[in-house]
């Protein structure tokens, strides 16, 4: 059974075509990689499965549990079960930890359940429960909460865009033990990286270049490629000198 099918996108941003023939499919379940230089397409291509404004006039189309979601808005599908953390988190002035993370919960229990999924992205419930979700919180400490919020939610669904952009080893190592939380509960996670620390995260991967899929299959395999064939290609856009060491 395909949960997600994304099937041949095309999709063209001031007259320049960034994504270009695209096809993929997820599974329930599994943890899949998106992986790729910078500018290959890989947040577009999240930005259209989500269907977020600018993104939604492709050709092709993008099928979730065998229905099409052209047409559809960003909470449309939001309430199929489909859910997007951000690389970069958003802020919400006056907003509390505690009612950010169990804002769409299905749980009536809202504080016990806010201070377990805080707990298992590694935030003390007590330091955060009633702090703002503003500027007052790093980004990394903003992405944690965002992902305690979808543990909340218990999405279908999730696509995590660079997941260990601007946070240290450490809660690096607490959003892995999340994202495995939400595998065992069933929950496809789809990771869009140029890392392989990330990538590694994986069981399947679909390597993107200049809008392409140019390879797809286990991670190890997908993880020798984007080292030997892509991260020394002389492409304007290859990852950073750092992830190649």
């Amino acid at each position: 059974m395909t949960l997600l099918n994304v099937h041949q996108v095309v999709l063209d941003l001031d007259d320049k075509r960034v994504l270009n023939d695209v096809s993929a499919d997820f599974k329930p379940g599994k943890v899949y990689a998106i992986v790729g230089p910078n500018g290959a397409g890989k947040s577009t291509l999240a930005n259209v499965i989500m269907g977020l404004p600018g993104y939604t006039d492709i050709q092709g189309d993008v099928l979730f549990k065998g229905e099409s979601l052209k047409g559809l808005a960003v909470d449309e599908r939001a309430r199929k079960g489909m859910s997007l953390a951000w690389q970069e988190p958003a802020r919400f002035e006056g907003l509390s930890v505690h009612k950010f993370v169990t804002a769409g919960a299905k749980s009536s229990n809202g504080r016990d359940l806010a201070a377990s999924v805080l707990s298992q992205v590694g935030l003390e419930p007590a330091k955060y429960l009633k702090r703002a979700v503003d500027k007052t919180l790093s980004g990394g400490e903003r992405k944690r909460i965002e992902l305690a919020s979808i543990l909340a939610i218990e999405p279908v669904l999730v696509l995590m865009d660079e997941p260990d952009s601007g946070i240290d080893v450490e809660a690096l190592e607490q959003i892995f033990q999340a994202i495995q939380r939400l595998k065992e509960k069933g929950t496809t996670v789809v990771l869009i990286t140029h890392s392989r620390t990330v990538l590694r995260q994986a069981e399947h991967a679909y390597l993107l270049c200049d809008g392409r899929v140019i390879e797809e299959g286990p991670v190890p395999r997908i993880g020798q490629y984007f080292e030997n064939r892509c991260v020394q290609c002389d492409h304007e856009n290859q990852p950073d000198a750092e992830e190649t060491q």
